[in-house]
């Protein structure tokens, strides 16, 4: 996930205090690591993390060293700390409640690495609308994915679409369709498990051998190969196949020798590093993230929250949370300030 940077002010330590980060340090390891406490200076706001969510796909990438040297600064998330590949300080999905500055005792989401207190500008800090449970608040950064992808690909009602790849991203994005009238939306996936989940959310669910073919529109986002020849394969006569899987420094094989030129079809990049060209002229990041966290205030999405692991935990129980097998719902951090 590319994202823009905020501006960030220097900040004044008080060495009187510490506070837990997770760093990710070598392949495969991460550790939690004291760091001095930042006092808020003027503009600024200190946040106590109640929850925190881990976005699979890409963090799998950032813990295994399989960030692209050319993608090093474009992959660089708001308030990261250290440098890729090792040890770096990343994520992007934290929702505290404010405890000095500006607008005191709110909750509010912040798009920051894993840490369980911190000090960030005040308008880096988007306040969670009324109707949304702090953990619930944490999938505010891929929801943004989600509304950034039909930005770009503009379903329409009554539409026929596939989404293949049934995690965190691919269901936000067929919750979003699935509440555009008429449309037949499917999620497809290998794992028959996560049938129960797509209805919870709206959506049928099919095997991708049992998927609907001639599909107006199709999202990928299963974030492998195989998954994208089935994209393509599902996909009607000129219709658009949004690519939202980001691979890293491996490299995928796409079988653009068969009928996908005859067919006239359409392949395209959805990343939410920028705002979608058909709203970039009116958008900023901030009022898209915003609108990601009023579209939050929807009861069906506590379906896609795993059940949640204490942030000491974490180190140790990461490499579970990001195997490809795991749980395909979102990881949920628990930090020691929820209970």
């Amino acid at each position: 996930m590319g994202v823009v940077l905020p501006q960030v002010r220097p900040r004044r330590m008080a060495n009187d205090r510490s506070i837990k980060a997770l760093w990710y340090v070598a392949p495969g390891r991460a550790e939690l690591r004291e760091e001095a406490f930042a006092a808020p200076a003027a503009g600024e706001v200190r946040v106590r993390a109640l929850y925190g969510a881990i976005s699979r796909g890409t963090e799998r990438l950032v813990a295994s060293g399989r960030v692209p040297a050319s993608e090093f600064e474009r992959m660089r998330a708001p308030f990261m700390a250290g440098a890729f590949p090792f040890p770096v300080k990343y994520g992007y999905a934290t929702v505290g409640r404010v405890e000095d500055g500006s607008a005191g005792g709110e909750v509010v989401f912040a798009l920051h690495p894993h840490q369980d207190a911190f000090t960030i500008p005040a308008e880096a800090a988007l306040r969670v609308p009324a109707g949304v449970p702090p953990a619930r608040a944490v999938l505010a950064a891929n929801m943004e994915t989600a509304l950034n992808a039909l930005w770009d690909s503009a379903p329409a009602p009554a539409d026929r679409i596939a989404v293949v790849g049934g995690g965190t991203v691919g269901v936000l994005v067929a919750r979003l369709c699935a509440r555009m009238p008429g449309a037949e939306v499917t999620i497809v996936d290998v794992a028959p498990a996560r049938a129960e989940l797509a209805r919870a959310l709206g959506a049928s669910f099919a095997t991708p051998d049992d998927a609907p073919k001639e599909c107006d529109l199709v999202f990928h986002a299963s974030g492998n190969g195989a998954g994208l020849a089935t994209a393509l394969r599902l996909a009607g006569e000129e219709a658009t196949i949004v690519e939202l899987s980001w691979y890293g420094t491996g490299d995928v094989v796409v079988p653009l020798g068969e009928a996908f030129h005859s067919r006239r079809l359409r392949l395209m990049a959805s990343q939410v590093g920028k705002v979608a060209p058909s709203h970039r002229a009116r958008w900023s990041h901030r009022r898209r993230l915003s609108a990601a966290l009023t579209l939050l205030d929807d009861p069906a999405l506590d379906a896609l929250l795993a059940p949640a692991v204490d942030f000491e935990d974490l180190p140790g129980r990461l490499p579970d949370l990001l195997a490809p097998s795991g749980d395909a719902r979102c990881p949920l951090i628990r930090y020691p300030a929820a209970d």
